[in-house]
């Protein structure tokens, strides 16, 4: 092991909030640019990153205020004011209540609400169902995802079942993809829906909105089975079947048809008429689960009451068309 990296181990340990990284140039970087420097002993940054790091004030070299192009000779130390990365945090434990509907040794089923991000990503690196899986059930941080072997939309309540074990994880996956999971939804579309029906159209990213799914040619086959259960004036009460998982589903196949879900801020109309306008997500819940048990091979299942929101919503519709 050469000079420059045993600096670069020595340098490995992740920074800590409150507490300036420091770390010393050594020889080998000597007529560098304070910035080539640091690429060099922190690969794990980009340079872009770096230098706005010196340029805001997070590197202090000599406890000096530098410029990202300042020549260094080696001997130099160097003081790094900066916070994790947000992907450091992502898994980490944090205390969010969970709704259990059912749990042991093997598998956990959850009522998750509305409005929790289900996996860490751009923008919710934390405050994720994953985060809260961690600190419920330790356990979980061995387990790839956390268990979580199926999602639902951030504004999609209900059923979501997690693995506790890998053999278990396995088992759902397969599970899955035999299409042997049951998934029932209860979702309110807009206008009268005549008839049950199924949408059987493949779904990809849209080729223009890039952060939107859509009905393409080239997609990944999808299919939802719906059953008209309630209607009322222009708004219809449906129960989706889902036969394959693809993101936004229930939300693009409904939108397709011309039945978009009421308060989708993606697919929907941009404007509603009371009481619609007041509510402020997609009308999509995760109603029913069943499930082979992956070691005692019994055939499970739960239902999860309507959140508030949607019940109340409900209500107000039956007290209309009354």
């Amino acid at each position: 092991m050469n000079s420059l990296q045993r600096k670069r181990a020595d340098y490995s340990v992740k920074a800590v909030p409150d507490r300036p990284r420091l770390l010393e140039i050594p020889a080998d970087c000597a007529g560098l640019r304070l910035d080539q420097a640091l690429a060099r002993l922190l690969p794990e940054h980009s340079r872009s990153r770096l230098a706005a790091w010196v340029k805001a004030g997070k590197v202090r070299v000599d406890d000096t205020a530098v410029d990202a192009k300042r020549k260094v000779w080696g001997g130099e130390r160097v003081a790094l004011s900066i916070e994790p990365e947000p992907e450091q945090t992502a898994q980490r434990p944090e205390a969010i209540p969970l709704a259990v509907v059912f749990e042991d040794d093997c598998l956990l089923v959850l009522d998750k609400p509305a409005g929790l991000v289900v996996h860490p990503g751009s923008g919710n690196w934390q405050g994720t169902l994953l985060n809260a899986l961690l600190h419920h059930a330790p356990r979980l941080a061995a387990i790839p995802r956390a268990g979580i072997v199926h999602r639902l939309d951030k504004d999609t309540s209900g059923l979501l079942v997690v693995a506790k074990t890998l053999e278990a994880q396995t088992d759902l996956v397969r599970q899955l993809a035999a299409r042997t999971v049951k998934r029932h939804y209860l979702a309110l579309a807009h206008g009268r829906v005549a008839r049950d029906g199924v949408v059987d159209a493949p779904i990809g990213r849209h080729p223009v909105q890039r952060t939107k799914m859509a009905v393409v040619g080239g997609g990944r086959a999808a299919r939802t089975h719906y059953h008209v259960l309630e209607r009322f004036e222009r708004i219809t009460l449906l129960e989706c079947a889902l036969e394959t998982g693809r993101t936004h589903q229930i939300r693009v196949h409904l939108a397709e048809i011309g039945h978009p879900l009421v308060g989708d801020p993606v697919y929907g109309p941009r404007r509603a008429a009371a009481p619609l306008a007041g509510f402020r997500r997609q009308a999509l819940h995760a109603w029913r689960l069943a499930l082979v048990h992956p070691t005692t091979g019994e055939e499970m299942g739960w239902e999860a009451p309507l959140p508030e929101d949607f019940s109340k919503l409900l209500d107000l519709l039956r007290a209309q068309a009354a």
